[in-house]
């Protein structure tokens, strides 16, 4: 019986110990958690500073439409101009992304795909990834304008064009980023964080 006492006295300190641990290591979770702010999209320092109204390039579509980017709008819409390429993976994996937020933000938003080189294997990257709904325009001096070194690179414009986010978008958590940017009246959401630190 001593020894059935015992190991029952072991066996509860060692419970109480072990739920000891695992309060330390929620309350840690806690702490990192806050320490790590979401990551929204990588803020490159050149180019057009964010606030900064864009200058108007008139641009050709790939369906020979012509469009002027970083005017006013008068429909009212915001324009986000993607900077992708036919020979970026990551380009490619964010284009369900893409026509997710094309779908979910089209009261407000117009995502306009642009990219410099051969117009030619852009037209089959529109045809093989069933991209023929947005404008996709080919043009050096748009990315020229936009300081354009890595992809995906997003832009993000208001109605008035105004850059109001800009950055590289690697998931979908930087995309959406530029819209929350654009909605809290910031550059990037680090820059949100930071003042609020």
């Amino acid at each position: 019986m001593t020894a059935l006492a015992v190991s029952n006295v072991v066996l509860w300190v060692v419970v109480l110990g072990l739920l000891v641990v695992v309060l330390a290591l929620v309350r840690q979770l806690g702490v990192l958690h806050e320490r790590i702010a979401p990551a929204g999209a990588l803020m490159i320092n050149r180019g057009l500073a964010v606030g900064e109204k864009a200058p108007a390039i008139d641009v050709v579509d790939l369906d020979g439409q012509a469009m002027r980017l970083g005017s006013e709008r008068a429909d009212g819409l915001s324009t986000l101009l993607l900077f992708v390429s036919p020979t970026c993976p990551v380009c490619e994996s964010l284009l369900p992304v893409i026509k997710s937020s094309a779908k979910d933000e089209r009261s407000w938003l117009q995502i306009v795909l642009a990219s410099d080189g051969d117009p030619k294997s852009h037209q089959e990257f529109v045809r093989a990834k069933g991209l023929s709904d947005f404008p996709y325009v080919v043009s050096a001096p748009l990315g020229m304008t936009y300081q354009v070194s890595r992809l995906p690179f997003a832009a993000l414009l208001d109605s008035a064009g105004t850059l109001r986010a800009r950055g590289l978008v690697n998931s979908r958590e930087h995309l959406e980023s530029l819209f929350e940017a654009k909605r809290l009246g910031v550059a990037s959401l680090q820059e949100y964080f930071a003042a609020r630190a």
